[in-house]
């Protein structure tokens, strides 16, 4: 499933039109976004949380060369699906 998909799946269930749809999945992309940017945690109840962590530097292979090479640290996006999610994809 694509964005564009997603977008006529909102609007059937919701029984909006694909613009209000489009506008609400963009308005939840961006506050996911913001809050995930200043380090905060996004929890949907049910649905699953989503949280930043650092991932540390290490050390990995150039493929190309074989030689090793620095990996240095950065911040990753993480998710955690929730409970009713789990049973539902079983």
């Amino acid at each position: 499933m694509n964005k564009a998909d997603l977008i006529s799946a909102i609007a059937g269930n919701a029984e909006i039109t694909k613009a209000s749809a489009k506008k609400a999945l963009d308005a939840f992309i961006n506050a996911t976004t913001e809050s995930l940017a200043k380090g905060e945690r996004v929890s949907l109840i049910g649905f699953g949380t989503f949280g930043v962590a650092k991932r540390s530097a290490r050390t990995g292979r150039n493929p190309k060369t074989q030689k090793p090479m620095q990996i240095p640290s950065k911040m990753v996006v993480k998710f955690k699906p929730g409970a009713d999610l789990t049973k539902k994809v079983k």
